[in-house]
């Protein structure tokens, strides 16, 4: 028996990395998965349909059962055909995972309109699609009086909430809005049977990472690896049981630590009764602890790189932004 038998689960984006991990670890629990992923590149563009296809046949020679749909998340009936696609093979839909996504990296004053649209369009406007379409027909069942429990499962990222990285000004904003757009979800769906939370990887061997210092070197030979992608899968899969208690919750996943966010705690404060002044703001408010983005983007991923971190990363950031100058 597995923690999600009879479980239907569309995984979007599971054809490779985080989503494909997930894919096959729901089927060994049981799920009847719809392997959704275009196949497109890092960026967006081309597209492969043996891709999710070949995640299906993994699963099934597995002896799991699995479905593949090659439609964009960013196509808003394209969102609805896969949340249909679940419906016509299995009959009900329980759970949808929200891992698509794609990457333009590139600095702030390079990145252009179309490329800053495109990533929004997959990662946040994508999450809100395919959501919004599983959540209607969850709610006719509901007041068709089924009354299962359902779940959402978004993706964010580090880089959107602990630490932004350079070069991603549209991705770290996507992720962003996937977390807020989670807590919203919790509470309105919530009166359908709905639980909806987020997992937010950090330090995972992905193509998106690969360039990020320290991700390209070769992984144990054996015992576990933290950066591999599957780590976050038990935690995915555990807010898609039935008994799962948890919702409108955000936590961040790194190797075998999982850690419960609570959004921009407010910090230090000053005050005055009345309207301030520039030069009273001017003499108190830098007095107030503050962070400084570069120090903690390379606390963060400092850590997982020894001694010669903060270097590393600096190195990073400027080859990056050079890189951009230079390709106009």
């Amino acid at each position: 028996m597995g923690s999600l038998d009879g479980r239907v689960v569309l995984i979007t984006g599971a054809g490779r990395g985080i989503g494909r991990e997930e894919a096959l670890f729901f089927a060994a629990e049981g799920a009847k998965v719809v392997v959704n992923d275009p196949g497109v590149a890092i960026d967006g563009s081309g597209g492969d349909a043996g891709v999710a296809g070949a995640v299906v046949e993994e699963i099934v020679a597995r002896g799991g059962q699995a479905v593949a749909n090659t439609d964009s998340v960013a196509d808003w009936r394209g969102a609805q055909r896969m949340v249909d696609a679940a419906l016509r093979t299995y009959g009900d839909l329980h759970v949808v995972v929200n891992n698509a996504t794609i990457e333009r990296n590139r600095a702030l004053v390079d990145l252009n309109e179309e490329e800053f649209d495109d990533v929004i369009a997959v990662k946040l406007k994508g999450t809100f699609s395919v959501t919004r379409w599983a959540a209607r027909h969850w709610r006719e069942r509901f007041e068709a009086g089924i009354r299962v429990d359902r779940a959402v499962i978004n993706t964010s990222s580090g880089s959107g909430l602990l630490n932004p990285l350079p070069t991603q000004a549209s991705y770290a904003a996507g992720n962003a809005g996937v977390a807020a757009m989670t807590i919203i979800g919790a509470l309105e769906l919530g009166r359908y049977g709905v639980r909806v939370n987020c997992i937010s990887p950090s330090m995972a061997r992905t193509r998106l990472t690969l360039e990020v210092p320290g991700m390209g070197e070769e992984p144990p030979a054996d015992g576990f690896d933290p950066l591999h992608p599957s780590t976050s899968a038990p935690i995915a899969a555990y807010l898609a049981t039935a008994a799962c208690p948890l919702t409108g919750q955000v936590l961040s996943v790194r190797g075998g630590s999982v850690a419960v966010n609570h959004g921009w705690s407010r910090g230090g404060h000053v005050h005055k009764d009345g309207r301030w002044t520039v030069g009273e703001l001017a003499a108190q408010l830098p007095e107030v602890p503050m962070d400084d983005p570069f120090g903690k983007l390379a606390d963060a991923l400092g850590s997982a790189l020894g001694r010669t971190g903060h270097a590393r990363i600096q190195e990073m950031i400027n080859a990056l932004l050079d890189q951009g100058a230079h390709s106009g």
